[in-house]
């Protein structure tokens, strides 16, 4: 368990002057991964960070996040002995996001947005989002079954609608819409998988439902080949340095804010100059 150092509190007023010097505007659509740990001990905790970004983004403004599925079945079902894939098929329930638990790895946020009073979600169980604010329902529906991350996707709408990436102590790695610049790059040969989620139906039918989608797991594309590092950090590393972003401090630890439309444009620029058949090295 991580110590807290209670000498040292970080309060929702701090929060809320942090976020406006890192650019985060009135009005704004922003869509936030959270490390409630790297930025210290906040008082009020998840919370307080919620009314610090609304306290900026104020009544006009509409705030997401990825929220994907805590207990979600195992994949593939056809790893599992007969017996428990038997039992997961018969009573494994339904992905309802009124009560499933958005993913512990994601951080305290997700969850706590989740359940906020006025919370759209988007229904998707893999790629699923959350939003609250005044563009809530036009974002977050409608959430394709297959691709997504692709078009017509509240991906994609973050970024028409200008939105903005905010982490907030959390890694680079963590920067979802860089699924989104895969999924959109035009580069053949993408890997992709295909699972199984129960869901349900028109009629509240509890049916199995096949997802089609890329890889998001260990990446669509040979990342490997070109670069050490994991593909996502790299990427949003360099939509930094070009401008894209900004950094600075949230708390006592690192916050970064990302233009969503240009964080999507460097990446499927350089997915595509690595992947078209004519790509060179990163430099």
């Amino acid at each position: 368990m991580t110590e807290i150092s209670y000498d040292k509190p970080v309060t929702r007023s701090a929060i809320a002057r942090n976020l406006r010097a890192l650019g985060v505007q009135p009005g704004g659509i922003v869509m936030v991964h959270t490390s409630m740990s790297a930025i210290g001990w906040v008082i009020g905790g998840a919370e307080s960070v919620i009314r610090a970004l609304f306290d900026v983004i104020g009544p006009e403004g509409t705030l997401l996040a990825y929220i994907g599925w805590e207990d979600e079945p195992p994949q593939p079902l056809e790893d599992l002995p007969p017996t428990a894939l038997a039992a997961v098929r018969a009573e494994h329930p339904a992905y309802d996001p009124l009560v499933a638990h958005a993913r512990n790895d994601h951080g305290r946020v997700p969850e706590a947005l989740r359940v906020w009073p006025g919370a759209v979600h988007s229904g998707h169980p893999e790629s699923g989002i959350v939003a609250i604010g005044r563009r809530a329902g036009e974002i977050a529906h409608p959430h394709p079954t297959d691709n997504s991350y692709g078009l017509n996707t509240p991906y994609a709408r973050l970024v028409s609608m200008r939105g903005q990436v905010l982490l907030i102590g959390a890694p680079l790695d963590t920067t979802t819409l860089i699924h989104h610049a895969e999924s959109i790059a035009d580069v053949p040969g993408k890997a992709r998988v295909r699972y199984e989620y129960p869901i349900h139906d028109e009629s509240g039918n509890r049916i199995w439902q096949e997802f089609n989608d890329i890889d998001t797991s260990t990446g669509a594309l040979p990342y490997d080949q070109k670069i050490a590092e994991p593909y996502v950090e790299y990427l949003a590393g360099q939509a930094l340095e070009a401008g894209a972003g900004v950094t600075g401090p949230i708390g006592y630890g690192e916050g970064y804010c990302f233009d969503a439309a240009q964080l999507v444009e460097v990446s499927v620029a350089t997915i595509e100059r690595w992947f078209s058949g004519s790509a060179d090295e990163p430099e």
